[in-house]
């Protein structure tokens, strides 16, 4: 059968692979000639994710069986829509697709559905001061309708709103901002699968971030479990499914983030889709549940096998896993290490580099400035720590000073202190 993936990054290669391997012809749709899933499809097409008209062009060229995304946002949008134009099976429709993907009918339905999220606004760049007289700084803004933390900015007054308010714009297709009042807190980000508008959950992670004032959001690690699992495992729970009610999310993966404060759980953004920190990946070793080849047999209308999901119970799993999302210092990339030996080591299930020799590192302002991933497993607490050390010991970006540019207080240090 003929499927069009929306994506060719690195979050989507598993998923091209896996499709490849179940005899499908695939189809990638990426606006980056160089985009690495390309290299592993049949065809491949110089279309934005973000072009719906597109992509309806590009699907009726191929006359395709599905089209699916994976590990990005935006994209779910315009895969309902393709969807529905051709007469293609679909995990949501528009309706839903339009309401996680996009900011502003995200919080909408937060409160027509009381579900707890932080106070916000939706303004433009000509708001007025009156109408942030109820909201207490410091704030963050976002874009609508973006991804990967481009345009988030944490500020402290109406100045650098203002200041801040194009540049939030230019990441948008939108004429207003979302402005929310921060939360301190501590997040976490649940995996699972709705079947039949029934709830399975996979994972709970601890979703470590990294904060470059005035940038904000910018992760660069999940654990598992998370450390909040024990105590609000039945509000996560609970709140999932009123999120899963009041979207009308009857099939399909998700990926919800929480935020967890002294105000209690809080909502912050959902998304359904299978999450883009390569959880096709390690949610298949962590739960035995193969995410990527349910949304690949769903997509193309197959039936797909659910006895995983039944057969497995989160409360249950005493696996340790970790995510790292690493960065670099900026500069220019002289050397980098092989990962012969890092993908050997036993306890690692995959790792690569973001970047080549000869490129340059820019400042950490967002997910695009990563300088690659690793995934490793452990048998406890104390053996993930050590063999995320192994990891990070043998990992190297050079410069031409021969200093090593590796963050690895952002993807150990810190992330080891709040687990």
């Amino acid at each position: 059968m003929k499927l069009l993936i929306l994506g060719g990054g690195k979050a989507q290669v598993n998923t091209i692979k896996k499709a490849k391997n179940k005899g499908h012809t695939v189809i990638v749709s990426d606006y980056y000639k160089d985009a690495p899933g390309k290299e592993f499809s049949d065809y491949s097409e110089l279309t934005s994710t973000f072009d719906i008209q597109g992509n309806i062009e590009v699907a009726r060229k191929y006359n395709i069986d599905g089209v699916l995304t994976t590990g990005t946002d935006q994209p779910v949008y315009t895969v309902a829509c393709v969807a529905a134009e051709l007469g293609l099976p679909s995990l949501v429709n528009i309706e839903t697709a339009k309401a996680v993907t996009n900011k502003r009918e995200m919080k909408r339905l937060y409160t027509e559905k009381n579900i707890p999220t932080v106070k916000y606004k939706i303004i433009d760049e000509n708001f007025s001061d009156s109408e942030l007289q109820d909201i207490n700084f410091p704030v963050v803004i976002k874009p609508l309708d973006s991804q990967g933390q481009r345009g988030v900015f944490k500020l402290n007054s109406l100045t650098e709103i203002r200041e801040h308010l194009p540049e939030v714009l230019s990441f948008s297709r939108e004429e207003e901002i979302l402005l929310e009042e921060y939360y301190k807190s501590n997040e976490i980000t649940i995996s699972g699968w709705v079947n039949r508008g029934q709830l399975h959950l996979l994972t709970v992670t601890d979703r470590i971030t990294y904060e470059n004032s005035p940038h904000i959001g910018i992760c660069s690690a999940h654990y598992f479990p998370s450390r909040f699992l024990s105590a609000y495992y039945k509000k996560i729970e609970a709140l999932s499914r009123k999120i899963i009610k009041g979207f009308n999310i009857k099939n399909g993966p998700i990926y919800f983030q929480m935020l967890v404060g002294n105000e209690g759980i809080k909502v912050n953004e959902i998304a359904c889709r299978v999450g883009g920190a390569y959880e096709d990946i390690f949610i298949p070793r962590l739960t035995g549940v193969d995410l990527a080849g349910m949304v690949i047999d769903s997509s193309l209308g197959q039936t797909t096998d659910i006895n995983s999901l039944l057969n497995y119970n989160l409360a249950y799993n005493n696996k340790w896993f970790s995510v790292q999302l690493f960065y670099a210092s900026p500069g220019k990339i002289k050397k980098i290490s092989k990962l012969n030996k890092i993908k050997n080591m036993p306890a690692v299930l995959d790792a690569d580099f973001n970047f080549i020799e000869g490129q340059e590192v820019g400042k950490i302002e967002n997910a695009t400035e990563r300088a690659g991933y690793f995934l490793v497993e452990g048998k406890n607490k104390a053996t993930l720590k050590e063999n995320i050390k192994d990891v990070y010991d043998n990992l190297k970006i050079y410069n031409k000073a021969g200093e090593n540019l590796i963050l690895r207080e952002i993807g150990e240090v810190l992330n080891l202190r709040k687990v």
